[in-house]
């Protein structure tokens, strides 16, 4: 497990990066290079969800709605995988070189994270 300088133990899944001048400590997630990328993505999923709220506010079609509803959950399930991939690349991967029981706990928290998507 990663901790701070404070010896605080950095969140699950993160490497610890000190950020010279600005004497905090800062986790760096799997997904992190491709932050701006991920965030465009849920705000035109947040985007659907508006859609879906007017639809109902303008009497829409029930059917037309259920498409709707189909279409960002799927968009939802897309972004989760993608996320669960750099999980794996990342927090996973980091955690099988460092070896010890930290490889263990991170194949279970990925496990369990597979597990609830499969369950949605």
């Amino acid at each position: 497990m990663t901790t701070t300088e404070a010896g605080v133990p950095a969140p699950s899944g993160a490497t610890v990066e000190d950020t010279p001048g600005d004497g905090h400590d800062h986790a760096t997630y799997g997904y992190h290079k491709q932050k701006d990328e991920h965030l465009k993505r849920l705000r035109r999923i947040e985007g659907q969800i508006r859609g879906l709220q007017r639809m109902v506010d303008e009497d829409v079609y029930c059917i037309d709605i259920l498409t709707q509803v189909s279409a960002s959950t799927k968009a939802l399930q897309s972004f989760a995988l993608q996320l669960l991939e750099e999980h794996l690349r990342h927090c996973v991967a980091d955690a099988a070189v460092k070896g010890g029981a930290e490889i263990d706990a991170k194949v279970e928290e990925a496990t369990k994270a597979i597990g609830r998507l499969l369950r949605t």
